[in-house]
Parts: C-alpha cells; sequence; structure tokens
C-alpha cells in the first residue's frame, strides 16, 4: 500500500532543495511554480509521517501484548493496541484521499450563470435571491465578485445573470452548484397566500488558461455597444460594452462590467475560452457514457440538485439527502458545511473505486 509514497518524498525533498538555491529564486516564475506543488505536496507528507508513526506504535503495542512478561505492562500494550489500530485506520484513510485524483481546474477561478427557470417572475426573484447567496459566500471566503453581464425582469429579479468569482480554490468551492434550483414559498406576487414552486438553473465552468483553448482571430465576430443598462443594479453602466460570437459553434458572450473596451473583451474571451473547454468536455463524457445511457436510460439527476422550503426554513440538497434547517443563514452565505460534505461524498465515491479496481 501507498508504494508510490518514497518517489512523492524524494520529489518533495528535490523542491525544497531547488527552492533554497539562490540561483533559482531569480526566476521569479519558475519559482512560484514550484513553491505551489510543494506546497500542494505539504499535507500529503504530513498524512503520510503520520501514518508512519502510527504503525510503529501499532507494532510496539502488538509486540509488547506478545512477549511482555511483566502483566501489567502487558494489560496496559492490550488496551492500547485497539486504539493504536484505530488511528492506523484514520491515518490511512486520510492518506488516501490526499493521493486521489486530483480535479485540475479547483485552483481556478470561476464563471457562474443562473438563469431563472420555470416560475415567471418569482423565478427570476429566486435567481436574484440565489445571486446575493453566492455573493455573500465569496466574501466569506475572501473571493472577488466581478458582474460581466445581467439583464432583470419588471419587479427587480433576474432573468440572467453572469459573474465571475475570482481567488485560490474558487472551482473547488462553487463546482458543487451546477443544476436546477428550486424553491418553494409564497411569493411577494401572490395575493391569495398560495404557495408556488419556482427554479432557476446555474452553470459554473473553470477559467481555462489561453494555452488550453485556441481561438482563431477568423471564428470570432465581435460587437461593441453602449451599455443600455439592461443589467440594472448589478453592471456598471459603461459605453465599451462587448459582445463575441464564436461563429464555428454559435456560442455568444458579453462583457460590460469594466469601463476599458480592452478590458471587456479580455473578460469575454476568458469566458468564452471556459465555455469551449466546457463544450469538449461534455462531448468527451458523452462519449464515454453513450453506451452506458443506452441500456439503463439517463439517469438525469439535474433536474434538481437542492430545494429551498421557505415554510420550513429548510435547504435539501437530494444528491447526498442532507438537509440544513437554518435556511436565513445558508441564503446568507453559510454554505461550507454542505459544501464540506458534498466534497467528503465525492472523495468516497473515489475510493470506492478505487478499492474496486483494485479488487478486480
Amino acid at each position: 500500500m501507498f508504494e508510490q509514497m518514497p518517489k512523492v518524498r524524494d520529489r518533495y525533498e528535490e523542491l525544497e532543495r531547488s527552492l533554497n538555491d539562490p540561483v533559482l529564486m531569480q526566476d521569479h516564475e519558475l519559482y512560484r511554480k514550484l513553491s505551489q506543488e510543494k506546497n500542494s505536496l505539504d499535507p500529503v507528507i504530513a498524512a503520510y509521517e503520520e501514518y508512519l508513526a502510527a504503525l510503529k506504535a501499532e507494532q510496539e503495542s502488538a509486540e509488547l501484548v506478545e512477549t511482555e512478561k511483566d502483566p501489567e505492562i502487558r494489560e496496559m500494550a492490550k488496551e492500547e493496541l485497539p486504539l493504536a489500530r484505530r488511528h492506523v485506520q484514520e491515518a490511512e484513510n486520510q492518506l488516501k484521499i490526499l493521493l486521489l485524483p486530483k480535479d485540475p481546474n479547483d485552483s481556478r477561478n470561476v464563471f457562474i450563470e443562473i438563469r431563472s427557470g420555470v416560475g415567471g417572475d418569482e423565478a427570476g426573484l429566486f435567481a436574484a435571491v440565489l445571486f446575493r447567496m453566492y455573493t455573500r459566500y465569496a466574501e466569506r471566503r475572501k473571493y472577488r465578485v466581478s458582474v460581466m453581464d445581467a439583464s432583470e425582469n419588471d419587479i427587480g429579479g433576474i432573468k440572467e445573470i453572469t459573474f465571475q468569482v475570482t481567488g485560490n480554490g474558487a472551482y473547488s468551492r462553487f463546482k458543487y452548484e451546477s443544476g436546477v434550483h428550486r424553491v418553494r414559498r409564497v411569493p411577494v406576487t401572490e395575493s391569495g397566500g398560495r404557495i408556488h414552486t419556482s427554479a432557476a438553473t446555474v452553470a459554473v465552468l473553470p477559467e481555462i488558461d489561453d494555452a488550453n483553448i485556441e481561438i482563431r482571430p477568423e471564428d470570432l465576430r465581435i460587437d461593441v455597444y453602449r451599455a443600455s443598462g439592461n443589467g440594472g443594479q448589478y453592471v456598471n453602466k459603461t459605453d465599451s460594452a462587448v459582445r463575441i460570437v464564436h461563429i464555428p459553434t454559435g456560442i455568444v458572450v458579453t462583457c460590460q462590467d469594466e469601463k476599458s473596451q480592452l478590458m471587456n473583451k479580455e473578460k469575454a474571451l476568458k469566458e468564452l475560452r471556459s465555455r469551449l473547454y466546457a463544450a469538449e468536455q461534455e462531448k468527451i463524457r458523452s462519449a464515454v457514457t453513450a453506451d452506458r445511457r443506452s441500456q439503463v436510460g439517463s439517469g438525469d439527476r439535474s433536474e434538481k440538485i437542492r430545494t429551498y422550503n421557505y415554510l420550513q426554513s429548510r435547504v435539501t440538497d437530494h444528491r447526498i439527502g442532507y438537509t440544513v434547517y437554518q435556511m436565513d443563514d445558508f441564503l446568507d452565505g453559510n454554505m461550507d458545511p454542505l459544501i464540506d460534505l458534498l466534497i467528503s461524498d465525492e472523495q468516497t465515491k473515489k475510493l470506492l473505486e478505487m478499492s474496486e479496481s483494485t479488487e478486480q
């Protein structure tokens, strides 16, 4: 088990030596890259050392149980052995989680798109609630939110909004929000007190580096226009809004957040790369799972990932069957407890897949 750890530790020691080399410090980009790699290995090395220490303690306790002649010491070793074995198991599980394949996009910034779905104006009001929730969550994690484009309905709700969240690890936290969010409540537009169900869709895309997606200038149609204010309170009024159409795919992105036409164009191109990357990844996933879909159906669970029930002040995530009863607190951006559980659930599934593949 953990046969790769000696190589990992060797690499870690090599990084430590390199980062202490005065010559390398002159190359700021390489120094930054190696520092990031070392930082990513810090918890792995610490967990491995903890695992080795736990194994040693377990072996020492087991030897005392078998060989110690003093009955009092042997009895103490018998009591310590189950605790030592439990510690080994916990350390082993932690190390397994740290060695799971990482999502290469986890450290990236994200583009998030919220669209009102079924429910008319009420769906737009709910989309605005989701936007505020994500903004408050970003503030809690010290991320920066920048609205790129938005349009409102007649009562102050959101028809559609696209915004960027920048900060280390933004994608690793927000990626679980993709899907359909459903709300049950009595809308402000309802005079009879009836409960309505409406929905909004959320799409989360990692920001992709220029090198990963090639965009040919001849494939783009770029229009510059004056922001008409359709973004309402969510977008700065500017005279240099940019709309980019990717002709081969028909993908359209707009940005009117910045006062500079050039900055709006750069932001729009970043979003376009992310959308093209997502489309390419979806093609790959579709090809890989086509046979399975034909045999067992789509099993599409994206119809709703989460329900917000105002009458009972609860939020239920249907993917893991978990319910939060402090809905106001959740909507104010206290989302980490649920997101941590979603991460843990994903890790558990990966561990099971690894275990099954090892057995086969």
